[in-house]
């Protein structure tokens, strides 16, 4: 199942950008620290292109420490790019973020030469709670649901130091399949576009192979290793009581609760994809999206038109003579 979901008003939100980009002198792009790669947005990549650019690596309380340590290295090693990781509850982490910004543009951060800086990042990946931090008071409207910002906001982080902040914006088409489940998962894409016991399956199958011991203490089980994915859904609807008449496991409630203990941490710190890992997924997906473009390409056979002659007979279809 490919996972699809762009609203409406991200299309809006893409033309914003292109217009506030060219007065913009630091691009910030919020990550999730779970799934850095496939929460990386493609065609912001695209619209923000020769910028100075700042990845923040949210949610790192969420992920494991050692997966954020690649990632950070991983973007660390981009040219004219800086990334540090983040917690968006931190009390005070407005100075470091300022001083990153000045790090990748110098000669800005006056009053005569103020430093513009655009914030964007995919829906629900913690971009408003982060600006009311920074600022401090409710800047930005918050909410566990993908979507909640819907205009531009300029808040005045310091003197000289003006922050843009706009609607997290997906891309229209998601050509790494794994990405898709990836986002689900984590709250970025709306309920609505995905099946929660398809995306759990696939949540559980990278958890039983990367953090089986986590996942069993959680649901007090002895070994996962040798359950089948469906198995482990079945078992975890058990253990939480999602059942229903006839003693009869309700996978869409276990879907839910697993999907649910993943976004909440009720799992430990986890992180659903390596830099490696993300690399491999992302050429096998560009590899099938090329097969699929060249294929919308391709010139229709020539064939005769179905005739009729003055019987009202069809003629066969048969191929264009030979020249």
């Amino acid at each position: 199942m490919a996972i699809q979901w762009f609203p409406g008003h991200m299309h809006l939100t893409k033309k914003a950008i292109q217009e506030r980009i060219k007065e913009t002198d630091v691009v910030i792009e919020l990550l999730d620290a779970r799934l850095p790669g496939s929460s990386a947005n493609p065609m912001l990549a695209e619209l923000t292109l020769g910028k100075p650019a700042l990845k923040i690596l949210n949610k790192q309380d969420l992920a494991d420490a050692k997966c954020t340590a690649q990632w950070l290295a991983h973007y660390n090693a981009r040219p004219n790019t800086q990334a540090i990781g983040l917690d968006a509850s931190v009390s005070a982490p407005a100075q470091q973020l300022i001083n990153a910004c000045h790090a990748l543009a110098p000669t800005r951060g006056s009053m005569s030469k103020p430093m513009r800086v655009l914030i964007c990042g995919i829906p629900n990946v913690g971009k408003s709670t982060l600006i009311n931090t920074l600022t401090g008071k409710r800047a930005a409207k918050t909410g566990d649901e993908a979507g909640i910002t819907k205009i531009e906001q300029r808040i005045t982080l310091a003197p000289g130091f003006y922050l843009f902040d706009t609607p997290g914006v997906l891309w229209p088409r998601i050509i790494v399949a794994q990405s898709g489940f990836n986002l689900a998962a984590s709250g970025a894409i709306g309920r609505n576009a995905f099946d929660e016991e398809e995306v759990a399956l696939e949540l559980l199958a990278y958890l039983k192979q990367h953090y089986a011991a986590p996942l069993q203490a959680r649901y007090t089980m002895a070994s996962v290793g040798s359950m089948t994915d469906d198995e482990l859904l079945a078992a975890i609807g058990r253990k939480r009581g999602a059942l229903q008449s006839g003693n009869r496991v309700n996978l869409q409630k276990a879907a839910e609760i697993a999907i649910y203990d993943f976004r909440a941490g009720a799992l430990g710190r986890i992180t659903l994809e390596t830099p490696d890992e993300f690399a491999q997924w992302l050429a096998a997906g560009q590899l099938v999206d090329a097969e699929r473009q060249l294929k919308k390409k391709k010139p229709p056979r020539q064939i005769d038109n179905w005739k009729r002659d003055s019987r009202g007979d069809e003629n066969r279809e048969r191929d264009p003579p030979a020249v």
